[in-house]
């Protein structure tokens, strides 16, 4: 389970949010800026883009409300523009929760690539690093969007991409893993056992409570992930 931060940034910001220049969602008026429909209310200026306020509105109501309880009108609103407005920017509730899911995940599979990369490291500074990484990310945000993995709409073919990306980033911790002293040590079986332990020891984060100041926290269970593994944390 993974999150990221409330206000859309982690799950990249897009440039897909309005289509071309016709659209019913309005033209471009002085300056270049888009002139879309009217918002339902105004909103102190953020520094967000209207596609990342959406992203903030639903990380916030799918966490505290439900994303079944949670309707496209409510998302609009939260985000202070009218629900037709919403159509603008996304295509509906289903990209906002796959743009935040995958937002969760990609980050980091982005530094595994990296780190796979950098053979001149020891492996288990790499894996280290990793994890550090991986369990700052989840713990950004004051939202909690590791609880929407369990969303039997995530099962569907709608978030593939999510899927396979996660996929991807278990099987860098266990390739990284492969590569350390004590990983290279062990057997296929065992070797796959300890990568899926160490990757559901760092998911498992967003179940624990937020008392700790997140930099010594994610040390701290990158630590612990490294002596699961049998590795010397670095």
């Amino acid at each position: 389970m993974r999150t990221s931060g409330a206000d859309g940034t982690g799950g990249g910001s897009g440039a897909g949010g309005g289509g071309g220049t016709g659209g019913t969602g309005g033209g471009y008026g002085a300056g270049g800026r888009r002139v879309g429909r009217p918002r339902a209310q105004a909103r102190p200026d953020s520094g967000l883009s209207p596609r990342q306020e959406l992203l903030a509105a639903a990380a916030e109501l799918f966490t505290t409300r439900g994303y079944t309880a949670t309707t496209t009108r409510a998302i609009a609103e939260r985000a202070g523009m009218r629900q037709a407005s919403m159509y603008h920017y996304v295509g509906g509730k289903e990209d906002l929760l796959a743009e935040l899911l995958e937002g969760t995940v990609t980050p980091s599979l982005a530094l595994a690539h990296a780190l796979l990369a950098d053979a001149a490291r020891p492996a288990e500074q790499r894996l280290w690093e990793l994890c550090r990484a991986d369990v700052a990310l989840l713990c950004a945000g004051p939202y909690n969007l590791g609880a929407l993995y369990l969303l039997p709409e995530v099962r569907s073919e709608r978030f593939t991409p999510f899927r396979a990306a996660r996929d991807e980033l278990r099987a860098a911790y266990g390739a990284l893993l492969a590569a350390t002293a004590a990983g290279g040590a062990l057997g296929p079986q065992e070797l796959g056992l300890r990568a899926d332990l160490l990757f559901a020891l760092i998911e498992g984060v967003i179940l624990t409570p937020r008392t700790h100041p997140a930099p010594a926290f994610a040390a701290a269970t990158a630590d612990a992930a490294l002596r699961l593994t049998g590795c010397r944390p670095a």
